[in-house]
């Protein structure tokens, strides 16, 4: 059974946002007032000629009220309720939870954003006591300021309109073609920046030196067309387009930070270059086309694994969107050093990633696509795959770097992609249960788990002993 979409929160504010009574808003509609009384009370689920009848007059996007913020926020309350350091015997039920956030969303964010906040000042506390007492005392490990900027291309679905549309027309109007991206970008780096774009052997690790004062852009020489016009485009939205950028970050009160307005700032210089290489609306064509087959589009537009996976989880532009993509990076040492959803699935801030999840086997299996279907404790299931992949090399002794990701879509979605063919979608054989992360996760017989729930008392028994590590 489909759940009953109730908006009434979402309606208020268009309506509010449109400076118009209820009464005023009910004629506009056709409807009686009473019944948007009942819709915006929430007393009444919206209909699909409802929704209709909003995109007609409004011009707004029917997806636009999709619940995935709701949802993400939700279980980013249900972890922080889950705490029992904070919520102690506070009775917070699911329901409470949940009309928190369709009542009132930005006290919801708040109280989120202040949790961060306590644990960012945690993890400076346990940075100082490591440096006078050594590492023998924990504390909850908090975002640094590359987690904030992380959070802020979260907080927008990781996509940014005008950031987008700018890359996909300059590429038009520049020509940006696979197997001429690299001359045409180095061309106009010379002829309107007057930059000289040369290839080094010099520092292995280093991908891209711009000497400002000589105007010599330096380019590692082991890197493939693809890779040298991701790096001048970068360096070439520093140069012409810094006020777009900063425009994308100015409303953004959580980039108050120097550092973390920085990496920010290379964030987006990052998604313009990836932008510019894989344009909007031929890459989501081609996309649906090949039913979001990475490896088919690795070969159609000529980058690699990784970089088609990013472009998949931006294809949230309104009125063209994609299937909504979750993306995760890992290392072997299950740190995350990426991780953005354009869907509901809760990703934990701190503790590490589940275990369970396909991401991590990616690298038993180097090289090949692993398909899964796990489900969250909230009973939400999720298609994905997830694939090893190896940066650097080029010679003997030249360092690696080797990453997996993982790429998916809620399992309602999946039959877009080529990979759930074979796929029993209505009632998978195989379903592995994971969790947004062992310090918040509430299931209580994993076998995996690493550490405890965060605040809870433990099960202790000298009679007994189980393979589940922490029992409650």
């Amino acid at each position: 059974m489909s759940r009953k979409l109730l908006m009434g929160p979402a309606l208020r504010r268009l309506r509010e946002k449109n400076q118009m009574s209820q009464s005023a808003f009910a004629e506009r509609l056709g409807l009686s007032f009473s019944y948007i009384c009942q819709l915006e009370n929430n007393q009444r689920p919206v209909t699909a000629a409802v929704l209709l009848k909003l995109a007609q007059v409004f011009q707004v996007d029917l997806s636009d009220f999709s619940e995935d913020r709701s949802r993400r926020l939700l279980g980013e309350l249900d972890g922080i309720f889950r705490d029992q350091r904070l919520a102690g015997d506070l009775n917070v039920t699911p329901a409470d939870l949940d009309r928190m956030v369709h009542m009132v969303p930005s006290l919801a964010e708040m109280l989120v954003r202040l949790y961060q906040h306590q644990l960012h000042l945690q993890d400076e506390l346990q940075q100082l006591v490591e440096r006078f007492y050594g590492d023998s005392q924990q504390i909850p490990s908090a975002p640094f300021p590359h987690e904030a900027a992380r959070e802020f291309f979260n907080r927008n679905d990781n996509y940014f309109d005008g950031l987008d549309r700018l890359a996909e027309q300059l590429a038009l109007e520049w020509g940006v073609e696979p197997g001429r991206r690299a001359s045409v970008l180095r061309a106009r780096l010379k002829e309107a920046h007057g930059v000289d774009v040369v290839a080094s052997e010099q520092g292995s690790h280093e991908l891209r030196s711009y000497d400002a004062r000589r105007k010599r852009l330096e380019l590692n020489a082991s890197l493939s067309d693809a890779q040298q016009a991701f790096q001048m485009a970068t360096q070439l939205v520093f140069l012409a387009y810094g006020d777009v950028l900063q425009q994308a970050c100015i409303d953004d009160p959580a980039l108050a930070d120097a550092q973390t307005l920085t990496l920010a700032r290379q964030g987006l210089a990052h998604y313009f270059a990836g932008a510019l290489l894989l344009p909007y609306a031929p890459f989501l064509q081609a996309a649906r086309e090949s039913r979001y087959d990475v490896e088919w589009l690795q070969r159609r537009f000529g980058v690699s694994f990784e970089s088609i996976c990013h472009r998949l989880s931006t294809l949230q532009r309104s009125g063209a969107r994609g299937v909504p993509i979750y993306l995760i990076r890992v290392d072997q040492a299950g740190n995350v050093s990426k991780r953005q959803s354009a869907n509901s699935l809760h990703f934990a801030r701190h503790g590490g990633t589940c275990p369970l999840w396909h991401v991590f086997e990616a690298f038993v299996q180097p090289g090949r696509i692993l398909t899964q279907v796990a489900e969250m404790p909230d009973g939400t299931r999720y298609f994905g795959i997830a694939r090893s992949v190896q940066r650097g090399g080029g010679s003997f002794a030249a360092p690696r770097k080797r990453f997996a990701f993982g790429i998916g879509c809620e399992l309602s979605q999946a039959h877009e992609l080529v990979y759930a063919d074979g796929w029993d979608l209505q009632q998978p054989r195989e379903i592995t249960p994971i969790g947004p992360g062992c310090r918040v996760c509430p299931r209580t017989d994993c076998m995996q788990r690493a550490f405890p729930p965060a605040g809870k008392p433990l099960h202790n028994n000298d009679f007994s002993e189980s393979l589940v590590s922490y029992r409650l």
